[in-house]
C-alpha cells in the first residue's frame, strides 16, 4: 500500500516536471518541441585562442563575424562545464600501487597519486564541452486557415488526401531535410574558422539532456569515462 502510494507520487512529480520540459521527443538525430519546432545539436571542438598571434587572432575574430553575417537564421552557442569527481580514479591508482611488485613503479605511482590529490584538493577540475544548436522552426498553419482551405479547394477530403498520420510523418520529413542543410551550413562555417562540428545522435543527445536536468549524476558518470580511459 505504502509502496503504491510512493510510485503515485513520483509519477506526479515526473508529470509535474514534464511541465517545464520544453522538449516533446528525440527522433531522427533532432530534438523536437512540443511546439512542433526542430533542433540539431552539434559538439563542437575548441580552439585556444590565447596562444595564437594578434594577427591569427585578427584573422579567426573576422572570419567567425563574416560566417555570422552570412546565415540567415539564429545559431545558439552554450557551454557545458561540471565538476569533474575523480575518486574512483585516485582509488583505481591505490590498487594499482598495492599490486605492483616493482618498487620503483609503485613510488611513482604513489607519487603520481599524491600530485592528482593535491592538485584537485587546491583546484576544482572542470570539464567543459562547446555546442551549438541548429534551429528550424516551420511554418504553421492554424485550424482556420485549414478550414479556409477546406472549403476553397476541397483537398482535405478528397479521395487522394493523405491521413493525418501520412501528413505528418512527410512535414517531419521535409522540416528535417531543410535543418540538416543549415546543420551542414554551420559545419562548413565552423571548419573555415579551424573548428570541427559534428551532429549529436540520438542516444547522445538523450544522455546530454539528462546530464543537464540531472547535474548531480553526472559526477558519477564521468568517473565511469575516466577508469575506461586509463585501462
Amino acid at each position: 500500500m505504502i509502496t503504491d502510494k510512493i510510485k503515485n507520487m513520483a509519477k506526479q512529480e515526473s508529470l509535474a516536471t514534464q511541465q517545464f520540459i520544453d522538449i516533446q521527443s528525440i527522433e531522427k538525430d533532432a530534438v523536437i518541441l512540443k511546439s512542433g519546432a526542430l533542433r540539431k545539436i552539434l559538439l563542437v571542438s575548441g580552439l585556444n585562442f590565447a596562444l595564437k598571434s594578434e594577427e591569427e587572432q585578427g584573422i579567426i575574430t573576422y572570419a567567425f563575424q563574416g560566417f555570422l553575417n552570412s546565415l540567415d537564421f539564429s545559431v545558439q552557442f552554450f557551454i557545458h562545464s561540471r565538476k569533474l569527481n575523480i575518486d574512483d580514479y585516485l582509488k583505481k591508482l591505490e590498487e594499482r600501487e598495492m599490486q605492483e611488485e616493482n618498487g620503483l613503479l609503485k613510488n611513482q605511482i604513489f607519487e603520481y597519486r599524491e600530485f592528482i590529490k593535491s592538485l584537485v584538493g587546491q583546484n576544482a577540475i572542470m570539464q567543459k564541452r562547446f555546442f551549438a544548436v541548429v534551429p528550424y522552426d516551420p511554418v504553421q498553419i492554424s485550424k482556420a486557415g485549414l478550414d479556409v482551405a477546406e472549403k476553397m479547394f476541397g483537398w482535405l477530403k478528397s479521395k487522394t488526401a493523405k491521413t493525418s498520420q501520412e501528413k505528418k510523418i512527410e512535414n517531419l520529413e521535409e522540416s528535417l531535410e531543410q535543418l540538416d542543410r543549415r546543420v551542414d551550413e554551420i559545419i562548413n562555417g565552423l571548419n573555415q574558422v579551424g573548428l570541427r562540428a559534428v551532429p549529436l545522435n540520438q542516444d547522445e543527445l538523450t544522455e546530454l539532456f539528462y546530464n543537464l536536468y540531472n547535474p548531480a549524476t553526472i559526477e558519477k558518470k564521468v568517473d565511469l569515462e575516466i577508469t575506461k580511459e586509463t585501462k
